[in-house]
């Protein structure tokens, strides 16, 4: 975290990159800012800084209407801390606290309240209602902005308890009434206009420049599974199950700037809004810093020529970790199409028809509990990795093991470890893509290995391995770059050496 004259400086500067590492209040207007807001620079003693837009919410500040701080990206520090902060932080952005309580969240992080809230008040400045509040602030201005629903809808999808709380909270954090605050919207900035066709709400996510979308969805073309994915024309889409029982279709696409990534999403449930585009983020990446990243990679005389030619590479993550794990085992020991085909099969035989399919998405991925009570006979994988697929289901529907963006990843990975026909590669790469762990190294991968070749490094795994401790804490970042250094990185699959 940076200190206050580190902000500062940051705040003179009016750098975007600081745009949700910190925001900035005003004493003397009692508006709070982003890193990167274009107003006059106030005076230094009428300044103070907070680590969250809850924190400066908490202390009576409203959010600028000209920078609109609520919208930055969110900061890239929850995606690296794996301790009780960022665990907690995760799950908040998750909505688990709006879905099971301040009670459930201490519960799923194994804390009691107390000690919790004393931890988020120390380290971000609010206590976990704060942040989920702000959080569905966040959510009912879109809303209100992008759709055309009763105000007293948007208050109930938006997470709130009642109307009275919903208008008090717009009020004092937009300086706004609902009303207001749609009769004001303006659709040439974060909203893009007024969905269209009925039920799709459009938005576009903030993110850090640069990106690499287009080697990002060339990734998710490559593994798209017939039915649940679909991506053509720099288009990318596909169905979700989402916590309060909905399905969800994301449509995502690149906007005409680096700043932004275009989001259009169809919900059976509204309440599920702020949790879909948390999933959203989380698997293009969006609130990592790529200019960290490549400063710190660019260096290395290996990797270095591969992050100047593309310092937007990011790490593809997934929006439904349970998910990404059955496709893991189902992808041991084969091609990319060979997972690609495996994992349609299941999704045909087991996965929810679209009440409304959307493009080429008709179904969603079957759930874990589904796949665990099926018959094994039935189940239309190979022999080899049937038992894995249903000790992994198993633990998943009984929760013994649990994947999500609040566990603790080493003690998943052990857990993972223990269940037959998983090894190190599949936990590793679970680790990376289901969980978003940044610092995952896969020695034994062949395409990692080709790539090392190339590249004049040793290739064995503990050679390997030695080599990618230099690029630590961003050894999956190292991992993306070599994975796009092949010559058709769409083409090659991250699979284990045999």
């Amino acid at each position: 975290m940076l200190d206050d004259e580190q902000a500062y400086q940051a705040l003179k500067s009016r750098d975007s990159r600081f745009d949700g590492w910190f925001y900035a209040g005003v004493t003397s207007t009692g508006v709070y800012c982003r890193a990167s807001c274009p107003v006059v620079m106030p005076r230094r003693e009428n300044l103070c800084f907070f680590p969250t837009a809850a924190a400066a919410q908490a202390a009576g500040y409203r959010a600028c209407k000209r920078c609109r701080p609520d919208a930055a990206p969110g900061s890239p520090e929850w995606n690296v801390r794996a301790d009780l902060v960022g665990r907690a932080m995760r799950l908040i952005a998750d909505g688990l606290v709006d879905r099971e309580g301040v009670a459930g969240l201490a519960a799923s992080l194994g804390y009691s309240e107390r000690q919790l809230h004393r931890q988020l008040v120390a380290e971000v400045g609010a206590g976990p209602q704060a942040l989920a509040r702000a959080q569905r602030a966040q959510t009912a201005r879109l809303l209100l902005e992008t759709t055309d629903l009763p105000v007293g809808e948007v208050a109930f999808a938006a997470g709130f308890a009642s109307i009275r709380q919903f208008n008090d909270c717009v009020r004092q954090v937009f300086g706004r009434t609902p009303t207001g605050l749609r009769a004001r919207a303006t659709p040439s900035r974060d909203a893009p206009g007024r969905p269209s066709p009925a039920g799709t709400i459009s938005l576009r996510l903030p993110c850090r420049p640069p990106i690499d979308l287009t080697g990002l969805l060339r990734f998710l073309a490559a593994r798209a599974i017939p039915g649940v994915e679909e991506c053509a024309d720099g288009t990318y889409r596909r169905a979700m199950t989402l916590p309060h029982g909905g399905v969800g279709v994301v449509t995502l696409q690149a906007d005409a700037t680096e700043t932004h990534v275009r989001c259009q999403l169809r919900l059976e449930d509204l309440r599920d809004l702020s949790t879909a585009v948390q999933r959203c983020r989380r698997l293009l990446d969006l609130d990592a810093d790529p200019r960290a990243v490549s400063d710190f990679l660019g260096q290395d005389r290996a990797l270095g020529p591969l992050v100047a030619a593309n310092p937007g590479r990011r790490v593809p993550g997934h929006v439904d970790p349970a998910e990404l794990a059955v496709r893991a085992v189902l992808g041991q020991q084969v091609s990319v199409a060979g997972a690609r085909t495996l994992a349609g099969r299941l999704a045909a035989g087991y996965g929810k028809p679209l009440t409304i399919p959307v493009g080429g998405v008709t179904r969603t991925f079957p759930t874990a509990d589904l796949l665990a009570a099926a018959d094994p006979a039935d189940l239309p994988v190979p022999r080899t990795r049937r038992r894995a697929l249903l000790e992994l289901t198993a633990a998943l529907a009984a929760s013994t093991v649990q994947l999500g963006p609040g566990v603790d990843r080493d003690q998943v990975e052990r857990q993972l470890l223990g269940l037959p026909g998983i090894g190190p590669w599949t936990a590793a790469y679970i680790r990376m893509r289901a969980l978003g762990d940044p610092d995952v190294f896969l020695p034994t991968d062949l395409g990692v290995r080709r790539a090392l070749a190339r590249l004049g490094c040793p290739t064995g795994p503990a050679a390997a391995a030695a080599t990618a401790r230099r690029w630590r804490p961003w050894r999956s970042y190292a991992l993306a770059h070599l994975w796009g250094a092949l010559d058709d990185p769409g083409a090659t699959d991250p699979a284990p050496s045999p």
